[in-house]
């Protein structure tokens, strides 16, 4: 099995174009139109097959959207790092630039005082399933909705229940935070940045702006 990497050994690859968020590592190519991402596909495709090394690839009319996690290490490994730089080779051929800037990755939190016992219902309710390792966690089996995972609360009312975790790259933080105050939002808590800072909108809905940076179970 391969080694994950901590985030900033992603970080020391030095990857341009690209981010690490909590789903693995991402970027976005514009193209421009339909054909320029079909063809970009393809070429990327042809590329994982040689390696044995198989990306997810979201196509869209002006953009392909590619996200790489090691499924048997379940974290970013050195061959993540090495597919992501023949990616950008391969875009860059195609007159393409990679920009991961605009990209984040969410996560939906449930607040309990007991996780076991309501987990089991949204494992059912969402069709979702328990990820080895994992046992406050549950995940979409297609990857393709935000997996929910739950969090120890206090049982006192009232209390706030569900919450998001919005992943993004460590350079947008300050621009997020600063457009969410002025929409009327407040930080409330900074003390674990740059892990995560708890936001809050006018109503005093919380939420979590989370980065990969200073995580001791870092992978």
């Amino acid at each position: 099995m391969a080694t994950t990497l901590t985030g900033q050994q992603i970080a020391d690859a030095g990857l341009a174009g690209w981010v690490h968020l909590s789903d693995g590592l991402r970027t976005r190519v514009p193209t421009g139109g339909f054909a320029a991402g079909l063809a970009l596909v393809d070429a990327i495709g042809a590329a994982a097959e040689q390696a044995d090394h198989h990306p997810d690839l979201d196509l869209r009319w002006g953009h392909v959207d590619v996200r790489l996690w090691s499924h048997d290490a379940d974290g970013v490994t050195q061959r993540d790092v090495e597919l992501a730089r023949t990616v950008s080779r391969l875009a860059g051929e195609a007159g393409l630039v990679p920009d991961g800037s605009g990209l984040q990755s969410v996560e939906l939190a449930l607040d309990a005082p007991d996780a076991g016992a309501v987990l089991p219902f949204w494992e059912a309710f969402l069709g979702y399933e328990r990820r080895a390792g994992a046992p406050d966690e549950v995940r979409d089996p297609a990857g393709a909705h935000p997996p929910v995972w739950f969090q120890a609360s206090g049982s006192d009312e009232p209390r706030q229940r569900w919450h998001l975790d919005v992943w993004v790259d460590p350079g947008q933080v300050r621009g997020r935070i600063d457009a969410a105050v002025a929409a009327g939002g407040r930080v409330v808590d900074d003390s674990q940045a740059p892990s995560f800072w708890v936001l809050a909108d006018a109503d005093g809905n919380r939420s979590c702006l989370c980065t990969w940076q200073d995580r001791q179970a870092d992978g």
